[in-house]
């Protein structure tokens, strides 16, 4: 299964790989160039359909949990001040996606969209301690009936070009159902109420729709 913000992009590459076999195949008489080509071609094709993948996850829906956004390697838990909404202090977990991660971005709680703002923004490196300020990005809270006001950030890195966010003010979602994506490396960022225990710990592999953060 995969994305639909890959679809475009899916389809140029297949008629690419196919044009590359095609003109391959009539115009090149070395064998080996010809068959290097096709490989390569291939390969890529096998890329970009990796990246692009959307694998169903069998969510356990509760709103006594707050599940992981994305796929990647927990970097970061520590107390941050948090300029743009809350204007407080808050529990940072922020998980690093590599460009072979799944990159979807899915619901980490149920409830309501209470604020969704994208900023223009620097490419930095994702785990650069200043991307969550200044690089592109996008800031979403959603209103939980158990945690109150959860926040996660879609944060670009140095290769990601484009963030895809969904969520819209004054929407219901679902945990686990897909709010966007983000194309190659990058981070999101989750901020929690300061003093929440947090099931994870650093270096964690996180699993997005799967990995519990934290629970009541």
């Amino acid at each position: 299964m995969f994305h639909k913000e890959g679809a475009k992009l899916i389809f140029i590459t297949l008629l690419l790989v196919v044009g590359i076999i095609f003109l391959s195949d009539a115009f090149i008489s070395i064998e080996w160039l010809k068959n290097s080509l096709i490989v390569l071609a291939v390969l890529f094709l096998i890329i970009v359909l990796q990246f692009f993948r959307n694998p169903k996850r069998e969510v356990d829906n509760s709103d006594n949990h707050i599940l992981a956004p994305v796929d990647g390697k927990v970097v970061v838990i520590e107390e941050v001040f948090e300029p743009e909404y809350f204007k407080d202090k808050r529990l940072m977990v922020s998980i690093f996606m590599s460009p072979i991660n799944v990159h979807v971005t899915r619901y980490p709680v149920n409830g309501v969209v209470k604020y969704s703002k994208y900023h223009p923004g620097k490419y930095l490196v994702a785990w650069h301690p200043k991307a969550s300020e200044e690089n592109e990005r996008t800031t979403i809270v959603v209103n939980n009936r158990i945690y109150g006001e959860i926040m996660y950030r879609q944060i670009a890195g140095a290769l990601a070009k484009r963030i895809v966010n969904y969520a819209e003010e004054g929407m219901r979602v679902v945990q686990g159902k897909d709010a966007g994506f983000i194309k190659f490396g990058s981070r999101v960022d989750i901020y929690l109420p300061v003093g929440t225990p947090v099931e994870v710990v650093l270096g964690q592999k996180a699993i997005g729709a799967k990995t519990v953060i934290c629970k009541k």
